[in-house]
């Protein structure tokens, strides 16, 4: 994608926010990912007074003010102070991770963050989680309202320490009165990621749950920073969805990426997922095959609302998607080396999937003689 024009990058550049003033803007988690393209972002916005980064390692923006620590450090307090807004983006979701550590991580840090800012006087404070908090269920609306119930549950990778920040977003304005806290929820990201969604399409076919109707949003972290901007610049609050405009079928996405679909029975397809997870050979839990079988796509409204737009269509995102993922294989959420991805790109997903299941089984039948 090309940059803004730079007319319209200079009428966006020189709007103020409601306030008047510019703000100093502090990010957390700014030395990697979408903390690090926001950082760069708002220290090249004449918008922004000065952006404060705070990581656990010092990041490339020579242009902000860089604070080395763990988030879960109260004295973040005194970092914060003087800042306008705080965005949230230590989050700890890698695939590989202890789930208990990470858990510990995403929620001590978020609880440190909100108290801290209260403390020092921040005004707002954005945070980021993800569509997934609205669960992936075969009787949601399409598309989702910001509104909609959040009705996920903690199954799928991650998602239990989403709704666990929600939680804490929600209670953070009466438990620190005057502080406005700010909900971003991006569908599927793309753009230097690594998720159970994103290694769907790593996979020599593409796994597809008979009876489901599998729909298809994504995000590119260009436009969740440009709408992380908005919240930061106070154009639009509350709770935002945000993502490309409409979605795309199952059939679009198989037609488009060129791979084929193998289609399992729920009960082979769930079963097998959840025996290779308890066993360790997958970092992916059952619960993740629900967002690649049923609905989970939002109308992003308020952003629209407010003036954004997204610079990406699905087609271009699934587009970088299937170019960063070359030369990977996947089966089940697990990389594969060259060798077993010959194989199973050879007997397909369904074989692979269930020959490691049967791997499984053959392993306790073993331990039971």
């Amino acid at each position: 994608m090309s940059s803004p024009d730079p007319q319209v990058r200079a009428a966006r550049n020189h709007t103020t926010p409601a306030g008047g003033r510019r703000p100093v803007v502090a990010v957390t988690g700014a030395a990697t990912g979408v903390g690090a393209l926001l950082t760069e972002r708002l220290a090249a916005s004449e918008e922004i007074k000065q952006v404060v980064a705070v990581d656990e390692r010092r990041g490339e923006c020579d242009a902000a003010e860089w604070h080395i620590l763990d988030v879960r450090d109260p004295a973040i307090a005194e970092k914060l102070r003087g800042a306008d807004v705080v965005v949230h983006l230590a989050l700890d979701l890698d695939l590989g991770s202890d789930a208990a550590a990470r858990t510990a991580y995403n929620v001590r840090g978020t609880q440190t963050v909100l108290t801290a800012a209260a403390a020092a006087g921040v005004h707002r404070v954005v945070l980021c989680t993800s569509a997934m908090v609205y669960g992936a269920l075969p009787d949601n609306e399409l598309p989702l309202s910001e509104d909609a119930e959040l009705r996920a549950t903690a199954e799928a990778t991650g998602v239990g320490d989403l709704l666990e920040i929600e939680r804490l977003a929600r209670r953070a304005p009466r438990a620190h009165p005057g502080l406005n806290v700010t909900v971003v929820r991006p569908a599927i990201l793309v753009g230097g990621t690594d998720t159970a969604l994103t290694r769907y399409f790593e996979s020599p076919r593409l796994l597809v749950v008979a009876g489901s109707r599998p729909v298809w949003q994504f995000c590119h972290v260009e436009d969740l920073c440009s709408a992380l901007e908005y919240a930061v610049l106070e154009k639009v609050e509350g709770e935002l969805a945000v993502g490309c405009d409409g979605w795309l079928e199952q059939e679009e996405v198989e037609e488009l990426s060129g791979i084929r679909r193998m289609e399992l029975p729920s009960a082979v397809a769930l079963g097998a997922a959840a025996r290779l997870h308890r066993i360790g050979l997958t970092p992916s839990p059952a619960g993740d095959l629900a967002y690649t079988m049923y609905p989970w796509v939002v109308s992003g409204c308020r952003l629209h609302d407010a003036g954004w737009r997204a610079r990406w269509t699905n087609e271009e995102v699934l587009a970088e998607l299937l170019a960063e993922v070359t030369g990977r294989h996947t089966v089940a959420g697990r990389r594969l080396g060259r060798k077993d991805a010959t194989a199973a790109g050879a007997a397909g997903a369904t074989v692979a999937l269930l020959g490691a299941a049967a791997v499984v089984r053959r392993a306790r039948k073993a331990r039971r003689r």
